[in-house]
């Protein structure tokens, strides 16, 4: 039997009286006995007026309590952090830990039996599931799901791919202040999180391959009626296993699930972002995510989802085609099918339910993929000695192998300073170097790696340069950009000591990111390196864990406390 109300009693040295006056305080809300009697699904709360990824979150919970009263559990919702990317300064990553911290805590805190993680914002969904493996509670996880697609002079319009597109254009002088205005109010027409492969609809499906949610969940839109029929799926789910006490995550995620994720991350043409994430995720477990193994799926593993920035379409048609499921289907043996997932089925029973759907083409089979290679590739070099990456299957294949001068960014301060100054010495061939912009560095590592084409560039035609940052980029995001350089430069990291005007040479195909400077001049700049100081914001409070504790990109961004075992 489930514990429900006498799970982690509140400590008044007498057990009987902790659960007397819990029940009494508890019966003040209206409850019955025979409610309080039930094995509880905790449903975290995460809406917020600064949250519209989230703004159906309110009919999921009522959706989700349906289904587990209807299963005979009692469903208890308690509010969490609302982290929505547009909105959080300095930017949402830095928050992601203390969410990730947040819902552990309140699951740990909280009588409940199972738990029911409703996310989809960049960093919601990672952080909730980061919090779920370390509680280890039996865990439902549900994306809220995607925005539908927008319309402007019979164009359709993904948030946020186009969002930087039509900027673009508009730093470009190719549209004026009136029509951007009007573009900005058709870009995002309905609740839900971008429709593009961005980095919350790579996290969704991530999670769904992983078997954390129910099949179809990554990809259903947010305003639909089958997202709320899921949701109330979601909530028998739930209510079964709080009544079995599991499967936990810790029985789901497994070395095979973790390359499931991984396949998908790369077939999908899924956001650098989730393999930050996944990085986390796993430092939480036994299992770790080994970038080299990475890489190597990304050569064998196709991009067979057509979706903006590596395609197409948008995220409502991969749903059309089959979502995830089909997918699989379609990756055939890449994907490991006896993995299990929440509903006690493995992958190879969703594959087998997968929907045939004649004509559609979000979905292409292997022999036909948007992409011969998968949508990362991981670089190393003198400049990235621990790694960095690019989503090449968003790059320019002219720019793939390139080399270039540096024009090098001291921060994202000196960068929007400086970056439209018509007597900025930079030309097409140049590379873009952003600095000071990785976790610690920026600090939180913001989504300022898509540095903006010089405006005088951009007037002239100039689309693409390559950029390269310890930074990282939106999913959405389209250009030949090289982010995570790793270690950062805040701390000593190889891209501290590039100078305007040294050469840099980018061979995806090789695998390296180089700064042409040879070794003995590299070493006198060491050694004259000073590190920047540390700020007074981060003296005190969450601030000071954040700067002390925050590991690099290639350890997924977490605190250094909070990794799991089998850590060296």
């Amino acid at each position: 039997m489930a514990d429900g109300l006498r799970k982690g009693l509140t400590s008044y040295g007498d057990a009987g009286f902790s659960l007397f006056l819990r029940k009494a305080f508890i019966k003040a809300m209206g409850y019955s006995d025979d409610a309080l009697n039930r094995p509880i699904v905790g449903i975290t709360n995460t809406y917020s007026d600064y949250n519209p990824c989230h703004g159906n979150v309110p009919q999921i919970i009522e959706a989700v309590k349906r289904g587990v009263m209807l299963s005979g559990a009692m469903p208890m919702v308690f509010p969490t952090i609302s982290i929505a990317e547009s909105f959080a300064h300095p930017t949402s990553m830095y928050l992601r830990n203390l969410m990730a911290m947040d819902t552990e805590e309140m699951i740990r805190a909280q009588p409940m039996d199972a738990v029911v993680v409703i996310g989809g914002c960049d960093k919601t969904l990672p952080a909730q599931i980061m919090a779920a493996v370390s509680a280890d509670l039996p865990t439902v996880v549900i994306p809220v799901g995607p925005m539908v697609v927008g319309h402007h002079k019979g164009e359709v319009l993904g948030a946020c791919t186009d969002c930087r597109r039509l900027w673009a254009k508009h730093r470009a002088g190719e549209i004026d202040e009136v029509e951007i205005e009007a573009v900005n109010g058709r870009l995002a027409p309905s609740v839900g999180t971008c429709m593009v492969m961005g980095t919350a609809s790579t996290m969704a499906c991530i999670t769904e391959a992983l078997g954390l949610s129910l099949p179809m969940s990554a990809t259903i839109p947010a305003p639909h009626a089958e997202r709320f029929r899921s949701a109330e799926a979601s909530g028998r789910v739930a209510a079964e296993m709080a009544k079995s006490k599991g499967p936990k995550p810790s029985e789901l995620l497994t070395a095979s699930s973790f390359k499931n994720a991984q396949v998908v991350l790369q077939a999908i043409g899924g956001s650098t972002n989730g393999l930050i994430h996944l990085t986390a995720i796993a430092n939480r477990t036994s299992h770790r995510i080994d970038l080299e193994a990475f890489d190597k799926l990304g050569r064998e593993v196709p991009v067979l989802i057509d979706l903006k920035p590596s395609g197409e379409h948008y995220m409502e048609h991969f749903h059309h085609a089959g979502g995830l499921p089909k997918l699989m289907a379609q990756l055939g043996d890449l994907i490991d099918l006896d993995a299990r997932t929440i509903t006690g089925a493995t992958l190879r029973d969703v594959v087998a339910g997968a929907e045939d759907v004649p004509g559609q083409d979000a979905i292409r089979p292997r022999n036909n993929p948007i992409k011969p290679e998968g949508a990362m590739a991981v670089l190393h070099g003198n400049l990235a000695p621990r790694g960095a990456v690019i989503k090449h299957s968003a790059a320019s294949p002219r720019l793939l192998q390139h080399t270039g001068r540096a024009v090098v960014f001291e921060s994202v301060e000196d960068m929007t300073l400086r970056v439209d100054d018509p007597d900025l010495d930079v030309n097409a061939d140049d590379v873009l170097v952003l600095r000071n912009a990785g976790p610690k560095g920026a600090p939180g590592m913001p989504e300022a790696g898509y540095l903006p084409i010089p405006r005088k560039l951009a007037r002239g035609g100039v689309k693409d340069m390559v950029r390269i940052s310890d930074a990282r980029m939106s999913g959405t995001a389209f250009g030949t950009i090289v982010l995570h350089i790793t270690p950062e430069s805040a701390v000593g990291g190889p891209l501290a000591l590039v100078k305007n005007g040294d050469m840099i040479r980018l061979d995806v195909a090789r695998r390296r990111i180089d700064l042409l400077v040879d070794a003995a001049q590299l070493d006198k700049r060491r050694a004259a390196l000073a590190l920047p100081a540390t700020p007074d914001r981060a003296k005190r409070g969450y601030a000071h864990l954040f700067n002390e504790t925050i590991l690099q990109a290639d350890e997924g961004c977490d605190f250094d406390f909070m990794r799991g075992e089998g850590r060296e």
